[in-house]
């Protein structure tokens, strides 16, 4: 997968995909939510998160307390353990990975924790859910990261642009 040729045309669209999708945040096509969820499908299809893993390797995910409490409990660690090993307070005052690429990153782009990863993981990139015009700027800069949040944008375009 050509990372570098994905992150280009996301910003060399950038505007034309802010355009797009806060057309979706002002006018509101009433099947909004289906065409979301056949998109992320049809894009799913295609793309396989395992031959990248940029969003692994380059953005950490927010930790909630759920989150620490369920992977250090899988860890056999106590959790202000894993806090201290793996996680640091940003600038948000939020709980992000110390280091990146992910430490629970393997070789092979799967994740040693994957049964019970961060909900921020297992959401991302965020292209499945309902009323999508409320994260318009999460979307757009996913489009930088992610390959399947970039074809995301693209195809719901295509397919609002023809309904």
């Amino acid at each position: 997968m050509d990372l570098q040729h994905y992150k280009e045309q996301a910003l060399l669209k950038s505007k034309e995909h802010k355009k797009i999708l806060d057309h979706l945040k002002k006018k509101t096509p009433k099947n909004l939510d289906y065409l979301v969820q056949d998109t992320h499908d049809e894009v799913f299809e295609e793309i396989d998160c395992l031959s990248c893993a940029n969003c692994c390797k380059t953005t950490g995910p927010l930790f909630v307390e759920k989150d620490i409490e369920r992977i250090s409990k899988h860890l056999k660690m106590k959790a202000a353990d894993f806090e201290a090993k793996y996680l640091r307070v940003d600038e948000d005052q939020d709980k992000v990975l110390q280091k990146l690429p992910c430490h629970f990153l393997m070789d092979d782009n799967k994740c040693s924790i994957y049964d019970v990863r961060p909900k921020a993981c297992r959401e991302y990139p965020h292209t499945d859910r309902k009323k999508i015009y409320q994260i318009n700027h999460l979307t757009l800069k996913n489009t930088i990261i992610c390959p399947a949040a970039f074809t995301f944008v693209e195809k719901l375009k295509k397919k609002i642009q023809s309904s």
